[in-house]
């Protein structure tokens, strides 16, 4: 977002607040971890919508790939490690920092409220002035499932996996429960492989679907689903499937058909009434997030070795309870399609159920003192923030709020699609174009804005 302002002709003051010791990284992009990847290939991870190769342009002159040689895959595909790419945004973001345009307070923000016509940033050090603030923030963590709130203290359990060597305590030989089976989940059986571990792992989720891979040679998207936008989750399901029949159907691998989805989302989720919105949400979003997120080949290729050697599988079960047994945690669940209620031991039990989008009003500072204001509220669909269709929050008369904008997946409740880089690079984009057209109307902005 900031890099997108940076390069608008006003050149407006910018003041990013962000308590890692440098901009770029982020929650996704920050982390040592080797074993965690970019789960697209780099050819189409980039700053510039309209240029896909400049991240991979970056990364052929970096000279990571020669000190990564696993990140080629054998299709020449490359997925290099994620704090990789956070070096790459870091660097594009170098030269406005040293030129005093993008302005890096280290730090955490606290609190957002109303002065006047323009806003007041509270954060650990001194509040910031501003005509305009960009709520452009970090998935919040994962909520606990209710069924595991009774050993949400004990030893053994990792309510987030990102925490700081969250898996180190974790012995080799230990039973471990994942509860979850999307990304977060493989990357986690990939870490704990790199970390040693060679215990039996168990990844539960409702319906026991796990994401998908890529294929070994990617097409170029295929289907339309614009043209004559579904106006139902039913009807869009449908016309998924006879897609993919006629995809199949002309030797078209089925990513294709997602690819297409990916780019025409917007148009597919804004041809939605409210409530079909609401329903494809609840009803389909598991289904669409397994072949939507997928797995880099290097991360797939450990789950596949563990579940050849019997150390890994995944299965459909819904939670039912928890408890401490000795120094070991138990945790009853019942398998999909049964009646009876089975109880499991684990040494360990990790929650990788994903961002609590839908708690991010509470568990986020900032976010909590706009709701407490009135100035924000979570959305219909339960996704994130409401905003207008210029990305401004929608205020407590319903209006958007002039000078309060939202930028990236809290705003997909509006947007549709709007998890991937590709999708938050260019809603960045759109969100900077927007302030450009508002900032001549502004007064002249003070130069400690």
């Amino acid at each position: 977002m900031a890099w997108h302002l940076g390069r608008q002709p006003s050149r407006p003051s910018i003041t990013v607040v962000e308590p890692r010791p440098f901009l770029g990284g982020g929650l996704a992009y920050s982390g040592e971890e080797p074993s965690h990847r970019v789960n697209v290939p780099a050819a189409r991870m980039s700053l510039l919508p309209d240029e896909p190769e400049h991240f991979s342009r970056w990364l052929a002159a970096s000279g990571e790939i020669e000190r990564d040689p696993d990140a080629v895959w054998c299709n020449g595909d490359v997925f290099p490690r994620r704090r990789v790419f956070g070096r790459y945004v870091a660097e594009q973001l170098r030269p406005h920092l040293e030129s005093g345009a993008i302005r890096h307070i280290r730090g955490q923000a606290h609190e957002v409220k109303r002065n006047g016509d323009g806003w007041i940033v509270a954060t650990s050090g001194q509040p910031i002035a501003a005509d305009m603030v960009v709520l452009a923030m970090t998935h919040p963590s994962p909520g606990v499932p209710s069924a595991l709130t009774p050993i949400a203290e004990a030893h053994g359990f990792v309510a987030d996996v990102y925490a700081a060597d969250a898996l180190g305590p974790i012995a080799p030989e230990a039973s471990v429960l994942i509860v979850g089976s999307g990304l977060t989940s493989a990357d986690t059986v990939a870490e704990l492989d790199r970390r040693g571990h060679r215990g039996r792992i168990l990844a539960v989720s409702r319906h026991g679907l796990r994401s998908r891979g890529h294929p070994e040679v990617r097409g170029a998207p295929f289907g339309d689903f614009v043209s004559r936008p579904a106006a139902t989750a039913l009807g869009l399901l449908e016309r998924v499937r006879s897609t993919l029949a006629a995809a199949d159907a002309e030797g078209v691998n089925w990513q294709s058909v997602f690819d297409q989805l990916r780019l025409q989302g917007p148009a597919i989720w804004s041809a939605l009434a409210p409530d079909e919105r609401t329903r494809l949400a609840r009803r389909l979003r598991a289904f669409w997030d397994v072949h939507r997120f997928r797995i880099a080949p290097q991360v797939e290729t450990v789950l596949e070795r563990r579940r050849a050697e019997g150390t890994f599988d995944n299965i459909a079960a819904s939670l039912v309870d928890s408890h401490r047994a000795g120094d070991r945690l138990a945790v009853s669940l019942r398998r999909r399609g049964r009646k009876q209620v089975e109880t499991m031991h684990f040494d360990t039990v990790i929650n990788t159920t994903g961002p609590a989008h839908g708690n991010a009003l509470r568990t986020s500072l900032v976010l909590r003192s706009l709701a407490d204001a009135g100035l924000i509220r979570i959305d219909r669909h339960g996704l994130g923030i409401e905003t207008g269709l210029d990305s401004r929050a929608i205020g407590p008369d319903g209006d958007p709020l002039e000078g309060l904008f939202v930028a990236g997946p809290l705003a997909r409740g509006t947007f549709g699609e709007l998890m991937g880089l590709p999708e938050v690079a260019r809603h960045a984009q759109a969100v900077a174009s927007e302030i450009q057209s508002r900032l001549g109307a502004l007064p002249t902005i003070e130069a400690e804005r």
